[in-house]
């Protein structure tokens, strides 16, 4: 099992880094194809969040790695123009830690603070990273599932994929 944590928390690191130097492409593979992508709501007290992604709000919600690869497509092709500039973003990952679910699944917990900065602004996002983790046949591991937990109460601008 600490093989596995190990390079369960090795994926978590990389992933924040391939974000910052985006590597598109490199970020993407290292989601599954019917890989869930969530950020719940929060219920307003910071603590609480929605539940339920088909019948509450959601900051962001992709069923399946299709909706990362959109967001990708318009970032190359300048047409979110919220990300026009993209922001120079920093993610900072820590305190991770790794359980065993059985059958080569993992689950990850880690906090995180990421810092974006755009036309001479910084914003501060700040939270908790729920990864749910599955080796491959070829032993590799991918992202079956992330959910990110944001506790900013106020969003002050734009947040997408890349600043969370």
């Amino acid at each position: 099992m600490e093989e596995f944590a190990s390079r369960c928390a090795d994926l978590v690191f990389t992933e924040g880094r391939l974000i910052d130097l985006r590597e598109w492409d490199a970020w993407l593979d290292l989601y599954q194809e019917d890989a869930e992508y969530w950020v719940p709501a929060s219920n307003g007290d910071g603590i609480d969040y929605t539940s339920d992604p088909d019948s509450e709000i959601s900051l962001i919600y992709y069923a399946d790695r299709s909706g990362l690869e959109d967001r990708v497509f318009r970032i190359r092709t300048g047409l979110s123009s919220a990300s026009v500039p993209l922001a120079r973003t920093s993610h900072l990952i820590g305190s991770v830690q790794v359980k065993e679910l059985g059958n080569g699944e993992f689950f990850a917990t880690s906090s995180w603070i990421t810092t974006s900065y755009k036309k001479k602004k910084t914003i501060t996002f700040a939270g908790q990273y729920e990864h749910k983790i599955r080796q491959q046949a070829d032993g590799s591991l991918k992202i079956a599932a992330k959910k990110i937990l944001v506790v900013n109460d106020l969003i002050p601008g734009a947040m997408d994929f890349y600043n969370i």
